[in-house]
């Protein structure tokens, strides 16, 4: 794929996880959550030019960098999500404003490592972002399946984060 591509690939992602992730969603522990971050890893994976033909150490660097960034923000806004338990039984979440905010400062921190990449002369692809992003989702969705495993079954969890916060309407679906 071209890097426009990769890039209009990477916008609606993030587009569509950040709109239904900011909505009251109940999770489904047997889903199978880790699909779309394995799919998005694959396509990444396969680009050629994930790391500089010229600067093989420090393109190697970045990405490594890039994927810390993307492991602790999908930990970050796992940890920011509220969850709950409705009286079925079923385990619902939303993402708070800190969530909210741990999104701001890892786009932030991928805006700064692709200006510290062009500084330095390392040509990056927008398959290093993709791969990133991978890594965000699949780590958010693993906490927050796990998480939400722990509600089921245990009537002594401990409270989520958000826990005293009033819960939000639950919109009815057609």
């Amino acid at each position: 794929m071209s890097g426009l591509v990769n890039a209009l690939v990477i916008v609606a992602v993030v587009a569509v996880v950040i709109v239904r992730q900011f909505r009251a969603r109940q999770i489904g522990t047997d889903r199978r959550w880790w699909l779309l971050p394995v799919i998005l890893g694959v396509v990444a994976l396969r680009e050629p030019g994930l790391l500089d033909a010229h600067h093989h150490t420090a393109s190697a660097l970045l990405l490594g960098v890039e994927l810390v960034i993307g492991l602790v923000t999908g930990a970050g806004w796992a940890w920011t999500t509220r969850l709950w338990v409705e009286s079925d039984g079923s385990v619902w979440s939303k993402s708070t404003k800190a969530s909210g905010g741990v999104w701001v400062v890892g786009i932030a921190l991928r805006v700064g490592l692709m200006a510290l990449g062009a500084a330095v002369g390392v040509h990056q692809d927008s398959s290093a972002l993709m791969l990133g992003l991978a890594a965000t989702l699949l780590v958010r969705s693993g906490v927050l399946t796990w998480r939400a495993q722990s509600f089921t079954g245990t009537a002594g969890s401990a409270p989520a984060y958000g826990f005293g916060m009033a819960r939000p309407a639950r919109k009815e679906r057609v």
